[in-house]
């Protein structure tokens, strides 16, 4: 969204600039760390930092900050209010309890995706490195939903999308060259669906599907994560690619 100048506070963006640097990576941030984070000075970043422990989203020990649980209550709020995390919860557990796999509905923000819903039975939940809780946020380039919601974007998009972008390398077989991300993603978009093998972390491979609203938009990507003994791409297409389509045109009046 595209606001008139007068309109932004640049107060309330720097704040949440501040907020923003505080992530899986690090935890505990001081000032220094935080302004180097949110691109601001020292000073300013510290003004932040003590602004928000004073109004309780961050906790202090008087020279590092973290964050303190007020702030689950914007994703609390948001939750419980969206209704695409509550339109795909039953379909997401039906299909854990069916194949004792671990299912996730992902949206994109910038570079990352975010995992907004995620089933709750099946398979016991692995710790990854950047984890599978709800709320996890993951490189959009190394995963299969990242790929296929980049899939959804305009060729313009998502050449504005790649621009000046370093794709890290997470192991040994994450794709980090821009040029082999297009063809990936492009091939996403044509073949409609999107396999991750061993990109995010070794002995995890994930398939995933777009979730279409009735107008065809994509607003969400639909996987199954898949980890222990290796198969086949032909094996995992296979096994699992009926059951996303079928899942994603289940819920495609309630997106």
């Amino acid at each position: 969204m595209t606001i008139a100048k007068p309109d932004f506070i640049e107060g309330i963006a720097k704040g949440m600039a501040v907020l923003e640097s505080f992530d899986t990576e690090r935890q505990r941030l001081n000032a220094t760390q935080a302004a180097a984070r949110a691109g601001l000075t020292r000073a300013a970043a510290r003004r932040h930092l003590l602004t928000l422990a004073h109004l309780g989203y961050l906790d202090t020990d008087g020279s590092s900050f973290w964050m303190s649980p007020k702030v689950l209550r914007f994703s609390g709020s948001y939750l419980a209010s969206s209704r695409l995390p509550r339109a795909l919860q039953p379909t997401l557990n039906r299909l854990a309890a069916q194949t004792q796999e671990s299912f996730s509905a992902v949206v994109l923000d910038g570079e990352e995706a975010v995992i907004v819903a995620r089933s709750v039975s099946g398979a016991p939940v692995r710790v990854l490195a950047y984890g599978l809780h709800l709320g996890a946020r993951l490189p959009a380039h190394a995963t299969s939903t990242g790929r296929m919601l980049l899939a959804a974007m305009s060729g313009a998009e998502l050449t504005q999308w790649l621009k000046g972008r370093t794709l890290a390398r997470l192991t040994p077989n994450t794709v980090t060259q821009t040029s082999v991300l297009r063809q990936r993603v492009v091939q996403a978009r044509k073949d409609d669906h999107c396999i991750a093998s061993e990109e995010h972390e070794l002995g995890v491979q994930a398939l995933a599907v777009p979730l279409r609203d009735m107008k065809g938009r994509t607003v969400a990507a639909l996987n199954v994560v898949l980890s222990g003994a290796h198969r086949s791409d032909e094996a995992i297409r296979r096994d699992m690619l009926p059951l996303l389509y079928e899942a994603a045109r289940e819920v495609r009046a309630l997106l």
